[in-house]
């Protein structure tokens, strides 16, 4: 992947070029950005421009060999890890090396996706997924090994908060040192979930999410009418990836919409009606037997509606981008409900809950519970005290 490939982020493509050209190229690097922002794409832009030693123009006539390696991302001086988990293909120990065949075909398909994606693609979706003890001793093998072609080795982690902290641990060491010519990229949505040892070894290099029009053009691109690119760049929000699952319909948040209008409407009917309340715990077990990541997922789409009905209520109209397509219902009516006196206990338990799925609570109980408190919540008024 070359950087003119990457859509924006023309500062950061210039820094870490400009920075490779002149030889300072930073052993550990870890780059920080939202969902959809491009973080893989530029780190294989990156990859191949140091390996290929391409230049500023990016003329890949004098490297036609090594270009031709990274168009199918196998090139043997890059080592990739992910997060993976068990599966009726690889009984125990699972790592990288298990699914290689399946990431090249992932980042060719979906350069921009997310994790959900990733794990839908290997049909891990009920799981969750972590880079383990296992993964870390196998890039310590890699690591240890001479460049196939004598240059640079270069170590891509995707997703790399989800590293446990035993395979943190263990990597410490080799990312403080690395052998000779080892270049080690992180790359995170949550910067807050890498251990500190691990990030102060690191250069930091934030990401911000892309703009407007940068996704409206590249949506055009591929066919879609200016005025649709245009509404789809404004609700994606920064996040190509939810702007082609818009674009094709596929988008997770479409069914997490129609969650989220069917569990607010029961919440606002269960206030003294035991029919509501019915409605509400067969809402819970449905949620219930969906995976893991789905239901985190669903739990993060839900602070995001929070948020920007609040925003809404307090006159922030131009900074809401959230589209709920469900029929009968609109943001806006749904905003005056959401204020001071209860986003942050509303905000508080939709993170609990998240805290109890990650940690392999009872399902049906946690979203019944959090069912039983929203109700209270949204029923609270603004002048009530808490």
């Amino acid at each position: 992947m070359l950087f003119k490939e990457i859509l924006g982020l023309s500062h950061i493509k210039n820094h870490l070029s400009s920075s490779a050209d002149a030889g300072r190229i930073p052993h550990a690097q870890l780059f920080v950005g939202p969902e959809g922002c491009g973080l893989l794409p530029m780190a294989l832009a990156y990859a191949q421009y140091i390996i290929c030693q391409n230049t500023n123009s990016e003329n890949v006539g004098d490297n036609e060999a090594c270009n031709l390696k990274f168009k199918s991302f196998a090139h043997p001086d890059v080592h990739f890890a992910f997060p993976v988990a068990n599966t009726d293909k690889v009984k125990a120990h699972a790592v990288s090396n298990h699914y290689m065949k399946e990431w090249r075909e992932f980042i060719l398909e979906q350069p921009y996706g997310n994790l959900f994606d990733w794990y839908r693609h290997i049909e891990i979706e009920k799981k969750q997924g972590q880079i383990g003890v296992d993964e870390a001793q196998d890039i310590v093998k890699k690591l240890y090994l001479k460049s196939y072609e004598g240059g640079y080795k270069i170590m891509v982690i995707w997703m790399a908060e989800k590293m446990n902290s035993a395979a943190s641990n263990k990597l410490l060491k080799l990312i403080e040192e690395p052998p000779d010519k080892t270049i080690f990229l992180l790359l995170c949505e949550d910067e807050e979930q890498i251990i500190q040892t691990i990030k102060s070894r690191c250069q930091v290099v934030h990401f911000p999410p892309l703009a407007e029009d940068a996704i409206a053009n590249a949506l055009i691109e591929i066919g879609a009418a200016k005025p649709e690119a245009m509404r789809l760049a404004h609700e994606a929000n920064g996040n190509f990836n939810k702007a082609l699952d818009l674009l094709n319909n596929d988008s997770e948040d479409l069914v997490f919409e129609n969650w989220f209008v069917q569990w607010v409407r029961s919440a606002f009917k269960a206030k003294g009606n035991k029919a509501a309340i019915h409605e509400l715990l067969l809402w819970s077990e449905e949620v219930a037997k969906t995976g893991r990541e789905t239901q985190k997922n669903y739990l993060n789409y839900c602070i995001t509606v929070m948020r920007q009905a609040l925003m809404i209520n307090y006159g922030a109209e131009e900074l809401a981008y959230l589209k709920i397509h469900a029929d009968g219902f609109q943001l806006k009516k749904f905003a005056p409900f959401v204020h001071e006196n209860n986003i942050i206990d509303i905000t508080k338990e939709l993170e609990d809950a998240i805290y109890h799925v990650e940690r392999n609570g009872n399902s049906k109980i946690i979203f019944t519970d959090l069912s039983i408190k929203l109700t209270r919540l949204l029923h609270r008024k603004k002048s009530e005290l808490k």
